[in-house]
């Protein structure tokens, strides 16, 4: 291993430096299982457990669906990407953040269905058929995507910890699923903030300590023409210089839809059903926007940087996919003593509340939409606000359970990569599955008879891919099978649009009573009733000012000069947010006690901290 770069004080005690990394993690894990503990006292209803009663801030739903768009798989798989083909896999994040940017306008349309999960926008749209077949698919397939960010998690884990990938996946998935039953959606938004304020902060030191180590900013840039480097590092490549013409300009073009369709279609609903109303969703995308867009910048220079300083000993650390622990080499070689623990716990929790936002929103299809309507054909009753939330708990017990056995089914497998494998996903099973969701956000000629002719026609490329073995001999990439889906999805569209004039007249109306409620402005104060925002001030701002009290502790573990002033910027930064948090709150009470004694029969706010009249 190369000497490190960082300029910190460095492992004169290895045994201790671990000792206070493992120390870091387990109190961080007991601060997000004590936020989640508090907020769960909030959770008195169905609703209060699936999105929160439509009572989420702007800059906690943004954060929210931020960092729950990111997991462990950024810094290990798409991280991987990064190493062996510099910038191109960019194109992902680009993606992203045009998404957020085009949920400025859909985002408010999503919100202003009324809808409790995603399902329910799906069976105002379609109908019952298409809401129970996409929930029941939801259910199955959701596991799928979740074990592969858990396997990246216990991957990004083991490189740093030197501890088996099972195991970790035990381990780490039992942690979510215990923190994911006990907080629903106001644990997952809360704590989504804490984690996206510690893994900004983490990312900027490691990003500003890479370049330092570089160089700087314009010998960083140099790399690009080494020799060593520089057809790698193009930004498009020649077909056949990766498997699969990777990283070439077809592929740029179809991974970059591919993207965006996951951010422009009526699935992407249950990201803004927990916001206030239409302009709170506004801003959320907009918030999510320009921090996917930061982040894009910040988290992806770390791994080119190990590529140009440290690749033989990456290369030859002897683990499945070297390249995927990249990141973690390189901020194991930079950061000051103390603070890997750090990276790692944040690293832990950004996958985290990817997993509990999965269990989450799956646990609200399965309680509020598969077994109302399955109770319903057998007879049985309507649940209760207390058998409903148990049995929101016992979902998700079930669901992390099968994300652990994918997962651990993930870590045994040697013919996928893992960015491969992500990918591979979003095209075989999700192309032909969103494409008829997508189109019906914005074209009302299309019903749920139409909706199952596209998925049908979409599918036909999958299965031909899947199961000709001719096919599988000349590895279709990615890009080619994906084009052949958009394809004989567009060809559905177009043979599905005759039959249109078989809809009743009351599906019509259903159709029509659907777009003119999508656009119609809600009425927070009627249609919700009275907000919290006081109590998510005070709370963020109070765990964002502990959080920063005790990174200031880590002042006290060896270190240089330098390392110690990078930890006292890192607690400022965490400081900063909890400051501006709390003076927010106090002007919000302030306002509040002014109110109460204009009208002294108002609720106090504090006290409205659940339920929902929507």
């Amino acid at each position: 291993m190369a000497a490190p770069v960082g300029g910190q004080a460095q492992d004169e005690h290895p045994g201790d430096n671990m000792s206070i990394e493992y120390i870091t993690i387990l109190i961080y894990f007991i601060f997000l299982v004590s936020l989640g503990f508090i907020v769960s006292k909030m959770n008195t209803n169905v609703d209060d457990y699936v999105r929160g009663g439509a009572k989420g801030t702007w800059w906690i739903v943004g954060s929210s669906m931020f960092v729950g768009g990111i997991s462990a798989f950024t810094f290990t798989g798409n991280a991987s990407a990064a190493f062996s083909a510099g910038p191109t896999f960019l194109v992902i994040y680009a993606a992203n953040t045009v998404g957020f940017l085009l949920c400025m306008i859909i985002g408010p349309w999503f919100r202003q269905t009324r809808a409790e999960t995603w399902a329910d926008v799906l069976h105002d749209r379609y109908g019952v058929p298409v809401e129970q077949f996409s929930a029941i698919l939801g259910v199955i397939l959701s596991p799928l995507s979740a074990g592969i960010q858990l396997y990246a998690l216990a991957v990004f884990a083991s490189s740093s910890l030197d501890l088996p990938v099972t195991l970790l996946i035990l381990l780490l998935g039992g942690i979510a699923i215990a923190y994911s039953t006990m907080g629903g959606r106001w644990g997952v938004m809360t704590t989504d903030f804490i984690q996206g304020v510690l893994m900004l902060g983490m990312t900027f030191l490691v990003f500003f300590l890479s370049l330092k180590a570089v160089g700087g900013w314009s010998a960083f840039i140099g790399y690009f023409s080494d020799p060593r480097f520089a057809d790698d590092f193009r930004f498009v490549k020649e077909p056949g210089e990766f498997h699969g013409d990777k990283y070439s300009l077809k592929w740029i073009i179809i991974i970059f839809f591919i993207q965006l369709k996951g951010y422009v279609n009526l699935g992407t609903a249950g990201r803004f059903l927990s916001v206030k109303d239409g302009p709170s969703a506004r801003k959320a995308a907009l918030l999510a926007a320009i921090l996917m867009f930061l982040g894009s910048i910040i988290w992806f220079v770390p791994p080119m940087v190990a590529r140009f300083l440290f690749e033989a000993e990456i290369q030859g650390m002897g683990i499945k996919e070297p390249a995927t622990a990249s990141y973690s080499f390189i901020a194991q070689q930079l950061l000051p003593n103390g603070l890997m623990g750090l990276m790692l716990a944040a690293m832990f929790a950004a996958t985290m509340s990817s997993l509990d936002t999965s269990l989450n929103g799956m646990t609200g299809v399965i309680v509020k939409n598969i077994m109302p309507w399955a109770r319903k054909k057998i007879g049985m009753s309507e649940l209760t606000s207390e058998e409903g939330v148990r049995w929101c708990q016992l979902s998700t017990l079930g669901l992390g359970a099968a994300i652990i056995s994918v997962a651990c089914i993930f870590a045994r497998q040697e013919k996928l990569e893992l960015f491969d494998a992500f990918l591979m996903m979003g095209a075989i099973i999700g192309g032909p599955l969103g494409l008829p969701i997508l189109l019906g956000l914005w074209i009302k000629r299309i019903y749920w008879g139409s909706y199952f002719v596209i998925i049908s026609i979409a599918m036909i490329p999958s299965i031909y891919f899947t199961y000709d073995s001719t096919v599988n001999e000349v590895s279709w990439s990615i890009q080619d099978r994906m084009l052949w889906i958009y394809i004989f999805g567009v060809v559905g569209f177009f043979l599905s649009l005759p039959m249109w004039r078989l809809v009743k007249e009351s599906e019509r109306t259903r159709i029509d009573a659907f777009f003119k409620r999508m656009h119609r402005p809600i009425d927070f104060a009627k249609e919700v009733g009275e907000d919290n925002d006081a109590v998510q001030l005070k709370l963020l701002g109070v765990s964002s000012l502990a959080m920063a009290g005790f990174v200031c502790l880590l002042l006290l573990v060896p270190n240089s000069l330098d390392s110690r002033l990078h930890i006292l910027s890192l607690s400022g930064f965490m400081g900063v947010i909890g400051g501006l948090l709390m003076t927010a709150y106090l002007r919000k009470a302030r306002a509040l006690r002014k109110a109460h004694k204009a009208n002294p029969d108002m609720m106090p706010q504090a006290n409205a901290t659940s339920g929902n009249n929507q």
